[in-house]
């Protein structure tokens, strides 16, 4: 396998296992989910799933940065919107829903590391980001704003716009806001040297 075959596992890997985090996140949303859940979520109360949400909010947030920026996105900024959103609404049809404190808690926790742990993955690949990340890189492009400040404003926003539409709110918003940030950073870190140690293996065994 190339590089750039491993590249495409880790990417489309990535993406997966961020999917199903952010699914087990929504079957443990007694705690609350995501600020972007919480819009989906609310959304999905008036038709249409949550993943389809996902793509569209997604497609919303490209047309912006596209507008503004006079460029299109990585091919690979397009695979991650559609995709996610797919394994979403499949891994919510496929998981079942859970009941209690305690199960909806083992959820939420197991959600955010896989989450985190997904992004870190599909990063590596180095394909193109999200939609919602190029949306928080023009913020501080165009406004001037600190990286901090951008994403917070974003997040706080979409949660506050979800939570009005009936979306999900809870500690668990919270924690994730704070939390996902540095799970996400120790995954890219291990993503990094699975990905130069395979690369590496590979080229000693197919040298030719």
């Amino acid at each position: 396998m190339s590089t750039n075959g491993l590249r495409w596992i880790f990417f489309m890997g990535g993406l997966m296992i961020l999917a199903l985090g952010v699914t087990l996140t929504i079957k443990g949303s007694m705690l609350g989910v995501g600020s972007w859940d919480v819009l989906h979520i609310g959304l999905a109360n008036y038709g249409l799933t949550i993943g389809t949400w996902a793509i569209v909010t997604g497609v919303i947030v490209l047309v912006i940065g596209i507008y503004f920026n006079k460029e299109m996105p990585k091919f690979g900024t397009w695979i991650n919107m559609f995709s996610v959103g797919l394994f979403i609404d499949l891994f919510n049809w496929l998981l079942p829903d859970v009941e209690g404190l305690f199960l909806q808690t083992c959820m939420f926790v197991l959600g955010i590391l896989l989450l985190g742990f997904g992004c870190g993955m599909y990063i590596v690949a180095n394909f193109g980001a999200g939609p919602r990340d190029s949306l928080m890189i023009l913020l501080t492009q165009r406004l001037g704003w600190s990286v901090t400040k951008a994403r917070t404003v974003m997040e706080v926003s979409v949660a506050i716009v979800g939570f009005t539409i009936g979306g999900p709110v809870g500690i668990g918003t919270v924690f994730m806001a704070i939390g996902l940030g540095p799970i996400v950073a120790k995954s890219l870190q291990m993503n990094e040297k699975l990905f130069n140690v395979l690369s590496k293996e590979q080229y000693i065994v197919q040298p030719h």
